[in-house]
C-alpha cells in the first residue's frame, strides 16, 4: 500500500472494496473449523513451533566452565519471528513531540519495519531517487536491531509522470534497472523484499488507466514473463535476498494466477515467501478463517508472511471514521486472537500492521496502534502483553555441574548475565543455535 493510497483509490469502485475487505467473494466462504475449534490448540501449537529446549554450558573469560551455583539473569532481547509495521511515519508525524513518541513506541513494541519503494514516489524525478531519505530510516532501523523490506519493487498500481515520454520497451528496461538498483543499492541492510506487488489485479481497466505506461509494458511482455523476469532480476542482484511474492487475493485465484507463474526451467519455485494481506476494513476475518488462509497457502511449502495487517477501531460513518471506546476495546480483542492464531502456525515467520498511527493512516481510518495524538490503544498494549509478557522469556537461575544449565525459552536471541566472586559477566546467545548441543556460551 501507498502512503497516500487513498488518493489512488478515490474512483476505484469494485476494485477497491475487495482491497478493504481483503479478499475475494470466494475468500469469504464458510470455514471448515469453527472459531472456538482453532482457537482451543493455539497454547499447545505455539509451545511446539516458537518454543525449545536446550542444554547450555557457559564458561568464564578464560574458557574454564563457571562452577556449580552460580546466579543466571537470562533475558530475551528479540523474538525469531517478525513483529513488523510499515515505518512510513517516521519523523514525518505532525510535530516534533509526535515524533519521538512514534520512534519510541514502535521501536519498544516491534522487531521488523516496512520501508517504501513505490516507484512514483520513490523516483519521482528520473534518476534521483529518493535514497537519502531511505538511507536515513534504514540507519534508524539498524541502530536498534529492527530488520528491514523493501515494498514494492514491482506493482503497476500508479506509475512516475515522467514515464509517459517512454516506450514499452523503455518502460520495461527501466523497470528491472530500478529492481537492480534498489536490491544492489541497500544489499545487507534491506535484504526482505516484496518483488511483485498484486499481480492478479495487473490486467485490470483501473491498473491501465492508472499507469497505463507500465501496464501496456507489462502486457506486451506477458503478466507471467514480467513476474517471473522481476524475480530473477533480484535474485542476480542480491542473490541473499528473501524474495516475496505479495497480494490482497486469498482465495485460489492468487496461487492460479500468479504462484503457479513463479518457477524456473525445473519447476523449482522463484520465490521464497508468499505474502498475505490481510486488510480488515471491511471487517474482521476471525479466528476459523484466519486459519483456513494459512493451510491454504502452507501447502506451497514455503514461509508464510502477513504483509499489510489492519483492523480498525472505531465504525465508519458519514460524518467521519473514527476512533471510540468501545471500537478500541473490540480491536484489542481482534488483535489479540488474530496474532495468536498466526503465531501458532508453523507456517507464518511475519505479521506486519498496517499503519502505526492514526495520523494519516490509509482510507482515514482509525488503523492504528496508536491514535492521533500517539497515545497506545489497547491495541497497543495487547500487543506488547503478548509479545514482551506472555511470549517473551526471562529466567533466573543458577549453574548446574561443569556449567550446565537446561534452558527453556522463545526462540530468538537472549543476553545472560552471572556473577562469578567479584566480577560481572555477560554473553549472548541466539536459541536455537542449530544442531550443536549442548549450546557453548562464554561470558566475558
Amino acid at each position: 500500500m501507498s502512503i497516500d493510497r487513498r488518493r489512488f483509490l478515490q474512483g476505484i469502485g469494485g476494485a477497491a472494496a475487495v482491497l478493504a475487505a481483503g479478499s475475494s467473494a470466494r475468500g469469504r466462504q464458510k470455514p471448515a473449523q469453527t472459531d472456538d475449534a482453532v482457537l482451543e490448540q493455539t497454547d499447545a501449537r505455539i509451545r511446539k513451533c516458537r518454543t525449545g529446549t536446550a542444554t547450555l554450558r557457559l564458561t568464564g573469560p578464560e574458557g574454564q566452565p563457571l562452577p556449580s551455583g552460580v546466579g543466571l539473569q537470562i533475558r530475551q532481547t528479540r523474538h525469531k519471528f517478525l513483529f513488523g509495521c510499515n515505518v512510513f511515519k517516521l519523523g514525518r508525524c505532525r510535530t516534533e513531540q509526535d515524533n519521538a513518541a512514534y520512534a519510541q513506541q514502535f521501536a519498544a513494541l516491534l522487531n521488523y519495519a516496512t520501508l517504501p519503494f513505490y516507484w512514483w514516489q520513490y523516483e519521482a524525478q528520473r534518476g534521483k531517487p529518493d535514497e537519502a531519505r531511505t538511507e536515513e530510516v534504514a540507519r534508524w532501523c539498524s541502530a536498534r536491531g529492527i530488520t528491514m523490506k523493501g515494498h514494492p519493487l514491482a506493482w503497476n498500481w500508479a506509475e512516475p509522470r515522467w514515464l509517459a515520454q517512454c516506450t514499452p520497451e523503455e518502460v520495461m528496461r527501466l523497470q528491472l534497472e530500478r529492481i537492480t538498483r534498489c536490491t544492489e543499492r541497500f544489499k545487507g541492510s534491506i535484504d526482505i523484499w516484496d518483488v511483485v506487488n498484486e499481480a492478479t489485479h495487473y490486467d485490470r481497466d483501473e491498473v491501465k488507466r492508472r499507469a497505463p505506461r507500465l501496464t501496456e509494458a507489462i502486457a506486451k511482455l506477458g503478466v507471467g514473463e514480467y513476474v517471473r523476469t522481476a524475480f530473477k532480476t533480484a535474485r542476480r542482484a542480491n542473490p541473499q535476498a528473501v524474495l516475496v511474492i505479495n497480494d490482497y487475493r486469498t482465495d485460489p485465484a492468487f496461487a492460479e494466477k500468479v504462484i503457479s507463474l513463479l518457477v524456473d526451467e525445473s519447476d523449482r519455485p522463484m520465490y521464497d515467501v508468499i505474502g498475505i494481506q490481510s486488510h480488515m476494513h471491511g471487517g474482521y476475518w476471525g479466528a476459523a478463517r484466519t486459519w483456513e488462509v494459512c493451510e491454504r497457502f502452507a501447502k506451497f511449502g514455503k514461509p508464510l508472511h502477513f504483509t499489510e495487517t489492519t483492523v480498525v477501531s472505531g465504525p465508519k460513518k458519514d460524518s467521519g471514521w473514527v476512533t471510540t471506546p468501545e471500537g478500541e476495546q473490540e480491536q484489542a480483542k481482534r488483535v489479540s486472537e488474530f496474532y495468536t492464531v498466526l503465531f501458532s502456525h508453523p507456517a507464518v515467520e511475519a505479521v506486519t500492521w498496517w499503519d502505526f498511527t492514526d495520523q494519516g493512516a490509509w482510507q482515514r481510518a482509525p488503523a492504528g496502534l496508536v491514535r492521533d495524538d500517539m497515545s497506545p490503544k489497547p491495541a497497543y498494549e495487547q500487543l506488547r502483553a503478548l509479545i514482551k509478557g506472555q511470549w517473551w522469556t526471562q529466567v533466573e537461575t543458577t549453574t548446574g555441574p561443569g556449567g550446565t544449565v537446561n534452558f527453556a525459552g522463545f526462540l530468538g536471541e537472549y543476553e545472560i548475565g552471572a556473577q562469578s566472586g567479584d566480577r560481572r559477566l555477560s554473553g549472548q546467545f541466539s536459541f536455537p543455535a542449530g544442531s550443536k548441543t549442548p549450546v557453548e556460551i562464554r561470558l566475558t
